[in-house]
């Protein structure tokens, strides 16, 4: 299904309006077909031209000719690398043409016509991992370092690309290998005399291990994936104004009007690291007869469904009333914190007590007092306290996540059938599931439709 004897092509830049624009090919042709669409030197020249790119990781000033109708597509920049010392352990070769749809269409089309083939998603990645540059979890982190929100989740996108958590996970497996060798000589050898060895030591190391990558799993993925956080409450409490105070922004429409906003408002903020997913909803009311207000009210329910934190905002400068109950009744039992706004407004009675659970925190998001005790709030809640060495890898994916779950269960399982006295076949089989869940993270254990899976969602080009 993977064939690496073709040649793949594709636009590896974003489609639209830019200064420049790269058009690449991976594969043995690569060099071929670029020799056919380039010539090299000033447009006045080209005629004359018989340049032949032979030199590799140079760059080559020229234009990109169809061969058929000697028409100039484009100035450009051409270069090749040569296999092994490329992204893909093949022939590379790049254009660099200006950054419009239509240049890079039509060199697109060239390669194409030339030869290549039309790259599927993440293909050059795949390459990649297919030859032997990267293992498979090194080729999900290119994925994320792509899609990194803030800078903290780039930190951890580039540690995993450059293999440390591949190099804690392997080094795991292996130990759980070099048991499992053991195991199996006593089993088919057992009338040989096969010195003892005391298992125990190494299967406590390797769940210490697992545990430990498991521990900052949440943390990994937030940095990953970012919070979604409902900003809810009832009419002109100041959700809006809260969310362009955080923002530092006026994203949101404020009136004084109730029911300002009357649809879900996204938006995301880079908190210490975090991408925190701001989702600024309609006003809830118990009962309304606006049709419009009932659909932007049940939105603001679904969004406070699928939050995973709450920032439930309340008008400090009234008191309570039974909207404001009501809502604290949709967000009990999610993580939540309560907002008491308008706090540069003469205080009302009552203690605002209808989370008592959550965190408060008092602000103004007018005149913007008390929004870094909020933002710290938020990192305290979301991170609960945990402090983490700059060092330590991260397990930033669900799927590392519920691998490394099935493995540690695995060896939990080989553990106490050893403890148990168990025949050394029942601690095997448990030993032989957890090396091949932890190969299912940097590749030596992996399905077709795994790998379908995986590079699916990179864009086509990388």
């Amino acid at each position: 299904m993977y064939s690496l004897d073709d040649t793949i092509a594709a636009i590896s830049t974003p489609i639209g309006e830019g200064g420049i624009g790269i058009v690449r090919m991976s594969g043995p042709e690569a060099l071929a077909i670029l020799q056919k669409i380039f010539v090299k030197g000033k447009r006045a020249k080209l005629q004359t031209s018989n340049f032949k790119l032979q030199t590799p990781n140079y760059l080559h000033y020229g234009h990109i000719v169809d061969p058929e109708t000697a028409e100039v597509i484009d100035e450009v920049l051409a270069s090749y690398m040569k296999a092994p010392r490329t992204y893909t352990r093949q022939d590379v070769a790049e254009i660099n043409c200006h950054g419009g749809i239509v240049p890079l269409r039509r060199i697109l089309e060239l390669c194409l016509w030339q030869g290549a083939r039309l790259a599927s998603a993440g293909e050059f990645t795949l390459r990649a991992f297919i030859n032997g540059r990267i293992d498979l979890a090194q080729a999900e982190a290119v994925l994320d370092i792509v899609r990194a929100k803030t800078e903290a989740g780039l930190r951890v996108a580039v540690g995993q690309l450059e293999g440390r958590l591949s190099d804690q996970v392997r080094a795991v497996r292996g130990q759980l290998i070099n048991v499992l060798a053991y195991l199996e000589a006593t089993i088919d050898f057992e009338d040989d005399e096969i010195p003892e060895r005391d298992i125990a030591p190494d299967l406590e190391e390797a769940r210490g291990q697992l545990e430990k990558l498991l521990a900052h799993a949440d943390r990994g993925m937030i940095y990953r994936q970012g919070i979604r956080t409902a900003i809810v409450g009832r009419p002109n409490v100041g959700k809006s104004s809260l969310l362009n105070a955080l923002l530092r922004t006026s994203r949101a429409i404020v009136t004084p009007i109730p029911g300002t906003t009357r649809d879900t408002l996204e938006e995301t903020l880079n908190l210490q690291g975090i991408p925190l997913v701001l989702v600024d909803t309609a006003g809830i009311v118990a009962e309304t007869e606006d049709v419009i207000e009932q659909l932007g009210i049940e939105r603001s329910r679904r969004a406070l469904a699928q939050a995973d934190l709450a920032l439930l905002v309340v008008d400090g400068s009234e008191p309570l009333t039974e909207a404001d109950c009501q809502i604290a009744g949709l967000a009990a039992g999610k993580t939540a914190i309560l907002v008491v706004n308008k706090i540069d407004l003469p205080r009302a009675g009552g203690d605002f007590d209808i989370l008592p659970e959550a965190t408060r925190v008092e602000v103004s998001a007018l005149t913007g007092e008390g929004l870094e005790e909020l933002e710290e709030a938020i990192v305290e809640v979301v991170f609960s306290g945990q402090v983490l060495a700059s060092d330590e890898p991260l397990v930033s994916s669900p799927r590392h996540k519920d691998i490394l779950k099935r493995a540690l269960d695995h060896v939990a399982s080989a553990q106490g059938a050893h403890t148990r006295g168990m025949p050394a076949d029942f601690v095997a089989i448990d030993l032989t599931s957890a090396a091949n869940a932890l190969g299912e993270i940097t590749g030596e254990t992996i399905t077709e439709d795994l790998l379908e899976t995986i590079f699916s969602e990179f864009c086509v080009g990388k």
